[in-house]
């Protein structure tokens, strides 16, 4: 039976930041991203199929697995709103 638990908030904003900064296709380091920097702005650009693969890597980095439902009818506009998510998500490992 797989082992719920909850994520570290300072290691799930790393990976955010981490994945979105690979997203976005830029080459500085995920400290730089502020919390409330715009999913789709001047600095990052998320579209919507880039989410999901999004979700995946941090599924893959943070090894966990993530509830489908966790992004039904939620709207994601900056980081902090991925990070807040992922962080309040009772996962499984």
């Amino acid at each position: 039976m797989p082992q719920e638990l909850s994520l570290d908030r300072d290691a799930v904003a790393t990976v955010v930041k981490k994945v979105v900064v690979a997203e976005s296709r830029l080459s500085l380091p995920p400290d730089r991203v502020r919390d409330d920097e715009p999913l789709v702005g001047d600095l990052l650009n998320v579209n919507s199929l880039g989410f999901v693969g999004m979700l995946v890597r941090i599924e893959d980095e943070l090894d966990v697995t993530l509830p489908d439902d966790l992004f039904v009818g939620r709207s994601f506009r900056t980081v902090r709103d991925l990070i807040d998510v992922v962080t309040a998500a009772e996962v499984q490992r």
